[in-house]
């Protein structure tokens, strides 16, 4: 497999417990994504930049998915999906893919409020990781989580990511400018 192919193993899909899958934005409903959105925008406020109430609509997740598609899943990023049965719960994605002598990423995730605490997203994040750096052949991946985000320390802690350092007024989270504590899984040496 060459750095820029497309993996043989796509779109991916995995088993994260009986009842929940990891999936491919380009197999989900759009309109399960927009729902899984408005369900949760007020918890989701708490750790991502704001958003308009364009992002919340149907329209804007099938336009997201179609410029996904169009621009070659797996070349600049990935975006996966949990979904339970029908029902969007989460996101994974692995945004700003680079190649060249990084071959690195960024780790961005997300869980639906009433699914914490079950393990989902420790599952989640370690089936994407893994596929990212075994089939995308990925050296780096790169996660940020906000000091006070005990939770996200340690998902990150527990699959691997060690900590980098602290990146002053790094992200505007909910309209303000906040720290962020960098952490990085680094494949692992032959």
């Amino acid at each position: 497999m060459t750095a820029l192919s497309i993996p043989l193993q796509y779109p991916p899909r995995f088993t994260v417990t009986e009842a929940v899958e990891l999936i491919d934005l380009t197999l989900a409903d759009p309109a399960a994504v927009a729902d899984y959105y408005r369900r949760n925008r007020q918890h989701l406020a708490l750790s991502m930049p704001r958003r308009s109430d364009g992002f919340y609509t149907l329209a804007q997740w099938q336009g997201q998915a179609a410029a996904y598609r169009a621009g070659g899943p797996g070349l600049s990023d990935l975006r996966l999906v949990l979904r339970a049965g029908p029902l969007v719960i989460g996101t994974v994605n692995f945004s700003q893919i680079f190649r060249g002598g990084f071959q690195a990423c960024y780790l961005g995730y997300g869980l639906d409020e009433a699914w914490q605490g079950r393990g989902l997203m420790r599952n989640a994040v370690r089936l994407g990781r893994d596929f990212v750096i075994a089939e995308l052949g990925l050296n780096r991946i790169m996660a940020n989580h906000l000091p006070d985000n005990l939770r996200s320390a340690h998902l990150l802690q527990s699959l691997g990511f060690e900590r980098e350092g602290l990146a002053r007024r790094y992200l505007e989270i909910d309209g303000v400018w906040r720290d962020h504590v960098l952490t990085s899984y680094v494949r692992p040496a032959p």
